[in-house]
């Protein structure tokens, strides 16, 4: 479990590919590679991924990680290249603050920034996500106004939702751009996106109990329907 919020900016140093996936060299890692053991969790651009290896001191401190198939059809990570800079959140541990949203690190798809403005010190960033398919539905059920999205690994707050272009907005204060990827990203970039956790978790409750899951919502569903009807006159009481 992650926080959404970026601990240290990362370098990529050394990819190598092969045919199961590939293997990425984060350098400049140091900062967090403190308490490092293999197999911790570390949130790469938003994708959990495993430490496979680290040393804390050579070349400013550096891990690397495996990249699945599965996780370079999901993210940008294949995109990446040596120089690039990656945002870096390790897993949450219980004594810390809790000052994101739950973040799982497991990137539902990814979005095109089409249109970054500046307003005063801050930047407004606004995405398109991709035509839904049966594979890949439609996010934006899961995305409100004022609620949580993760872009690239950081919680950020929606400032604006469109469901008929699928696009959505978020702005960046002046201290957030200067810790995250994000604001260095020009416009027709790639992004990664999770949605927020609990509207899924919602989603399926609801749907289980509509469709006979617990009586009790059921009831109530049923109700309200024949109060309106009542009240259209549709049906005597």
């Amino acid at each position: 479990m992650f926080t959404g919020l970026i601990e240290h900016l990362g370098t990529v140093t050394e990819i190598v590919h092969d045919e199961g996936g590939c293997t990425l060299t984060i350098g400049d890692s140091a900062p967090i590679l403190g308490d490092c053991h293999i197999g911790d969790s570390i949130a790469v651009n938003g994708a959990c991924l495993t430490v496979v290896g680290f040393d804390k001191e050579e070349r400013g401190g550096w891990f690397k990680v495996w990249l699945a198939n599965e996780t370079l059809d999901r993210t940008d990570l294949g995109e990446r290249k040596v120089d690039d800079q990656v945002n870096l959140e390790r897993a949450m541990s219980a004594h810390v603050r809790f000052g994101g949203h739950f973040v799982q690190a497991h990137v539902d798809t990814t979005a095109i920034l089409i249109d970054k403005t500046p307003d005063g010190d801050s930047v407004r960033l606004l995405f398109q996500l991709p035509e839904p398919t049966l594979e890949r539905p439609s996010l934006l059920p899961y995305l409100i106004p004022k609620g949580y999205v993760t872009i690239d690994g950081t919680s950020l707050t929606l400032t604006a939702v469109d469901d008929t272009q699928r696009t959505f907005g978020v702005m960046l204060i002046m201290h957030t751009q200067d810790k995250i990827t994000l604001s260095k990203k020009s416009v027709g970039s790639k992004v990664n996106i999770e949605v927020d956790m609990v509207g899924k978790f919602v989603e399926k409750s609801v749907q289980a109990a509509l469709g006979g899951g617990s009586e009790p919502l059921r009831g109530l569903v049923e109700k309200i329907v024949e109060d309106v009807l009542v009240k259209k006159g549709l049906v005597q009481q």
